[in-house]
């Protein structure tokens, strides 16, 4: 695996999971693809640093003032743990892996970026159709809409059960 988290080695599926219902429905469904493609499944989850977040959120350098505390090395710290909680809590819940390789990776970044850099021409980039952000009544989700525009795979965008309520 480089250190984008692409790999150089057989083709995987790739499964973005942020503990909400559509990504672990996306994870279901991408661990009996690649039982069915015999391949190694990846499941890779992004976390970002909101203190190194707030610039670009506002636009304009950000300083903190009152009584925000300095960001630390134990910030960045438990993020990345509260990345790793999420990624084991989903592959636990799946329950019975099989004869499936399965590779975790945590990555430091935006989610669909994460994503669509881990990925190579040759896997298949599996994600939910919703995730945890955004508004609840879109039918896709900002990180599966970038990953369909801009992946150099396929992807799959699963939708979870009830995820569309019939009007």
């Amino acid at each position: 695996m480089t250190e984008n988290g692409r790999s150089t080695a057989d083709p995987a599926v790739i499964v973005g999971v942020d503990g909400s219902a559509g990504s672990d429905e996306a994870l279901r469904w991408a661990l009996g693809e690649a039982r069915l493609r015999k391949a190694p499944l990846r499941v890779l989850h992004a976390w970002v640093d909101l203190h190194a977040l707030v610039p670009a959120l506002v636009g304009y350098p950000y300083v903190r003032r009152g009584s925000f505390e300095p960001h630390t090395a134990d910030d960045a710290t438990a993020g990345r743990q509260a990345a790793e909680t999420v990624l084991e809590r989903a592959i636990v819940e799946l329950g019975e892996l099989g004869d499936v390789e399965v590779e975790r990776v945590i990555m430091e970044g935006s989610a669909a970026q994460v994503l669509i850099d881990a990925a190579s021409e040759h896997d298949l980039l599996v994600v939910g159709s919703r995730g945890h952000g955004g508004f609840a009544s879109l039918l896709l989700g900002s990180v599966s809409q970038q990953c369909a525009q801009h992946a150099g795979c396929p992807v799959v965008i699963v939708r979870a059960p009830g995820a569309v309520k019939e009007q």
